[in-house]
C-alpha cells in the first residue's frame, strides 16, 4: 500500500506529530544541557530509538529525524565532536527504522537555525550550513522538510529558499509569541512572510506554552485571512505551562527553572486533550509537541482527535482515554474516577507546598 502524504493527510484531517527529544533525552541521561546537540544518534542510539517507538506507539503519524540543533559549530560545543552530516545521517537511518516498525508513519527531516545567521557572517555561509542540513535528509529520501525554531523571519526566508531548490515538500515554524520574532517584526508580518515561503504548512513551536500558542495562532490565522493566503497552520508546543512570559521575546527561557527545573510546570495529560481539542477548532490541522513534551501527551492529542482521524493510537489498548480502564481498580474511590467528566472537573495541586504559583519575569 504506498502511503498517503503530508498533503493528503492534512486534507483528511488532522495529523500528530511527536514530541520531545533533546530535553527528554537529557532527563534519560544522553543529552548535555546546554547545547542540546544530538551526538545521542551516534553515541547511544537505542535510547533515540526507543523514545521514537514511545511516539509511534503514542500515536504519531509524524516522527522527526532526531537531529535537532545539529550544525557543525553547534556541535563542536560538545565532548565528541561530529560533523552535521554525520549526525543527521544517523538521526535518518534510526527514524527510517523505527518508521517502518510502525502503521504508516512518514519521516520529517528537521532542518534548525544556525549561529552563522546570528553571527552576521552573511547569506551565502548561511545557506551553506542550510545546504549541508539537507544533503543528507535528500540522499534519505525523507517524506518532508521541517524548518523549526526559528527566531527570526528572515533568516527562515533565507533557509526556506534553500529548502524549495531541494524540491521537497514544506513545513517551517517559528519561536513566536505575541511580541513577534527577535527583530520585532510582528506576529502578522511573519504569519505572512512564512507563508510566501511556499511551504505548505506554517506555524509555531516551542518557547512559549499551549496558552500562549493558541493567541499567537489566532493572529496568525487572521493575518493569512486577509492577505488570501491559505496554508496549513501546525504547532508543536512545550510541554509544560508558563504564563508570566508571554511578554516576552524569548519566552521560556526567562523562567528561572528553564531549562531543568521545570517538572513541576508539566502539562497534564487532560491538559494535552483541552489544547489539542482548542487548537484543532482553531484550524491548526498538525499538532505536535516540543521541549518537555512527552509521549503521554502525544497520547492525549492523538486521543482527543480520534473521531476526527478514524483512528486510535497503538497505546489504546493499555492506556484508554480518561482512565477507562480505573473501573478494574481493587480500590473503590479510584474505579469512581474513570470518566472524563471526572478528570475534567479536577483542579491538580502544583505539588509544591508554599511555593507562589507564578515567578516575577522581567520583559526583554
Amino acid at each position: 500500500m504506498t502511503k498517503k502524504n503530508l498533503s493528503e493527510r492534512l486534507a483528511a484531517g488532522p495529523v500528530i506529530g511527536d514530541g520531545s527529544m533533546a530535553l527528554t533525552l537529557e532527563k534519560r541521561g544522553y543529552c548535555t544541557a546546554g547545547p542540546w546537540t544530538p551526538e545521542a544518534v551516534v553515541m547511544y542510539p537505542e535510547a533515540v530509538r526507543q523514545l521514537l517507538r514511545e511516539y509511534v506507539r503514542a500515536g504519531a503519524d509524524v516522527i522527526q529525524t532526531p537531529c535537532f540543533y545539529s550544525s557543525d559549530k553547534k556541535l563542536k560545543r560538545g565532548k565528541v565532536t561530529y560533523t552535521a552530516a554525520e549526525i543527521n545521517d544517523a538521526a535518518c537511518k534510526i527514524a527510517k527504522e523505527v518508521a517502518s516498525e510502525g502503521d504508516d508513519v512518514l519521516i520529517c527531516g528537521g532542518i534548525s537555525p544556525v549561529e552563522s545567521f546570528v553571527d552576521g557572517k552573511g547569506r551565502d555561509v548561511v545557506r551553506k550550513e542550510f545546504e549541508n542540513q539537507i544533503e543528507v535528509f535528500i540522499k534519505h529520501d525523507v517524506d518532508f522538510l521541517l524548518a523549526e525554531y526559528f527566531g527570526y523571519i528572515e533568516e527562515l526566508e533565507i533557509c526556506m529558499d534553500v529548502v524549495k531548490k531541494a524540491g521537497k515538500m514544506a513545513a517551517c515554524s517559528m519561536r513566536i509569541g505575541p511580541r513577534g520574532d527577535l527583530s520585532g517584526v510582528s506576529v502578522e508580518d511573519c504569519a505572512v512572510r512564512m507563508a510566501k515561503t511556499g511551504a505548505l504548512m506554517i506555524g509555531t513551536n516551542c518557547q512559549f506554552d499551549t496558552n500562549a500558542q493558541l493567541k499567537t495562532l489566532r493572529r496568525i490565522k487572521d493575518a493569512l485571512a486577509k492577505e488570501n493566503l491559505s496554508p496549513y497552520l501546525m504547532c508543536q508546543p512545550p510541554g509544560y505551562l508558563c504564563p508570566e512570559v508571554e511578554c516576552t521575546l524569548t519566552g521560556q527561557r526567562h523562567l528561572p527553572e528553564a531549562p531543568i527545573l521545570l517538572e513541576t510546570r508539566i502539562l497534564t495529560r487532560f491538559e494535552a486533550h483541552q489544547f489539542a481539542r482548542s487548537a484543532y477548532e482553531l484550524g491548526v490541522r498538525y499538532i505536535g509537541g516540543c521541549c518537555s513534551t512527552e509521549p503521554h501527551h502525544i497520547r492525549a492529542f492523538a486521543q482527543e482527535l480520534a473521531p476526527e482521524k478514524k483512528k486510535s493510537p497503538p497505546a489504546e489498548d493499555m492506556c484508554p482515554a480518561f482512565g477507562a480502564l480505573l473501573v478494574d481498580s481493587d480500590i473503590p474511590v479510584i474505579r469512581k474516577r474513570n470518566t472524563k467528566e471526572y478528570w475534567y472537573s479536577v483542579k491538580p495541586g502544583s505539588g509544591r507546598p508554599y511555593n507562589s504559583p507564578l515567578v516575577n519575569v522581567q520583559a526583554d
